[in-house]
């Protein structure tokens, strides 16, 4: 039987922002491609910046260092969330 395919997300639509709640509570890894750059990451903390909260920001932390990063949904060219 084939593995289901990890759905890419490339828009902030309501189920990807979902998709990132629901990692950072479970604390999963997250993969995403930001400026032709690919990380993975453990989902710490969705933030909402700026007037309004316009501007979402993941916080993630590098498994191998433990440095965490900033990624504004934004600047995302595509996200999953892995199991």
């Amino acid at each position: 039987m084939p593995t289901p395919a990890i759905p890419e997300y490339h828009a902030r639509t309501p189920e990807a922002i979902d998709a990132l709640e629901r990692a950072v509570r479970e604390h999963h890894r997250v993969a995403l491609m930001r400026r032709g750059t690919e990380y993975v990451v453990v989902a710490e903390r969705l933030e909402a910046r700026g007037v309004g909260g316009g501007t979402e920001v993941l916080h993630g932390r590098l498994p191998m260092t433990g440095e965490v990063l900033e990624f504004a949904l934004g600047d995302l060219e595509w996200f999953a969330v892995l199991p």
